[in-house]
């Protein structure tokens, strides 16, 4: 999912997505430490979405205290 992509999103799009994500990334993490994962880049993939959320996130609350 592309930054553009994420700012078309709401506020409350935007958090629920990142808690899905969390959810996700804790989930792969454990199996990868209980038996190695087909394709453990995706650990990296998911932890930049996260934060491309979080920045996002940031940036319309930090909009919307301007306005």
């Amino acid at each position: 999912m592309k930054a553009s992509d994420i700012r078309e999103l709401t506020v409350e799009d935007i958090r629920a997505k990142i808690q899905e994500e969390m959810a996700n990334y804790d989930k792969m993490r454990i199996s990868h430490k209980m038996a190695q994962i087909e394709n453990p880049i995706q650990l990296r993939s998911m932890r930049k979405l996260i934060a491309r959320l979080n920045s996002v996130l940031t940036e319309k609350l930090t909009e919307s205290k301007e306005a």
